[in-house]
């Protein structure tokens, strides 16, 4: 087929549209960064390019795919100009499930990506996708086969065992519920029982971290530094405790604050001019925040640029440390 050009997709040789289905579909993304000129006629003075590659993946799993989607998004940001089109199928525990993933992988041709512990339902997966000339891939098995090696024992082939019913499911469920109640400095009284206590200034991240640290089973709680407030009385008499929960202090840079505090008002209709977006105000209020922390010696994690989930990395860690020390369960 000659090379064509389109004003939607650009110059690609061989163009086929990308609704046509195919394992791997190869079109140009439009965008502000742009590749240089095309010189060669008929294209002179089209710029071109860079080539994005978008292609099916198959995500199946006997449990809510969790794990699947964890491990695709880790593997995934590796790669420049890749759009993969995700098919979830999850809980996928018999044959007349399965014959519909099958079809979906037919349908849709990729690669297919799965976590089943059933080995009549594995061999039925990788069955039909040897049929189908698909790649098949069991995500798990390099670790499971390390373990079962290691420890020189064989796996119980359960699926879902991890969301399992039972007392670390009820002890997450417990915290999360906590972590609600004690959000932004409510029910402080209650704060003797908290785990770990996030101080931090607005729209530093303080609650949605409280709430990933609780699905790990950590009672979290956050309190808003406000310059002029006072904190909570039971900030200080927990402080001072050498049992007293960890103390973190949570930051941010202020040129990224303003953004982020004008975006709020703005989700609120609120376009008049205060110091909570006066950037002046703002790197005093950091200001004054971290040298609060240092004070009474808290940690402080800067979370610009950083996610949740990297924040609650750290303060995880942190938790470990204090466990170990205290002598109890890490």
């Amino acid at each position: 087929m000659p090379d064509e050009f389109s004003p939607v997709f650009g110059r690609v040789p061989g163009f086929c549209p990308p609704c046509v289905k195919s394992p791997l579909v190869v079109y140009t993304d439009w965008g502000p960064n742009l590749a240089p000129v095309d010189d060669t006629p008929p294209y002179a003075g089209f710029p071109r390019y860079p080539q994005m590659k978008r292609f099916h993946l198959h995500l199946v799993s006997d449990a809510t795919g969790e794990t699947l989607n964890s491990v695709v998004r880790a593997c995934l940001v590796q790669f420049e100009n890749v759009e993969p089109v995700e098919h979830m199928w999850s809980m996928i525990r018999s044959e007349r499930q399965l014959e519909k993933v099958l079809a979906g992988i037919a349908a849709n041709p990729g690669i297919v990506l799965y976590t089943l512990m059933e080995e009549r339902t594995r061999a039925g997966l990788e069955n039909g996708c040897r049929k189908l000339s698909m790649p098949c891939i069991p995500v798990l098995d390099p670790t499971m086969g390390a373990l079962t090696n290691y420890l020189g024992l064989k796996t119980r082939n359960l699926p879902g065992r991890q969301h399992a019913l039972d007392a670390d499911y009820f002890r997450r469920i417990d915290a999360i519920n906590w972590v609600m109640v004690h959000d932004d400095g409510q029910a402080a009284q209650g704060l003797g029982d908290a785990e770990v206590i996030l101080v931090g200034v607005s729209r530093t991240s303080k609650t949605p971290t409280c709430i990933y640290l609780a699905n790990r089973g950590i009672k979290a709680a956050n309190v808003p530094f406000v310059p002029g407030v006072a904190l909570p009385d039971e900030i200080e008499t927990l402080n001072a405790r050498e049992d007293g929960p960890l103390f973190v202090g949570l930051t941010n840079d202020p040129n990224l604050l303003v953004q982020l505090r004008r975006n709020r008002l703005n989700m609120l209709n609120e376009s008049r001019e205060t110091d909570y977006t006066d950037i002046e105000k703002v790197r005093s209020e950091v200001t004054e925040a971290r040298r609060f922390f240092s004070q009474r010696g808290w940690p402080v994690i800067d979370v610009a640029r950083r996610s949740i989930e990297e924040t609650s990395a750290q303060i995880m860690t942190m938790v470990q440390e204090r466990r170990e020390k205290a002598g109890g369960p890490s």
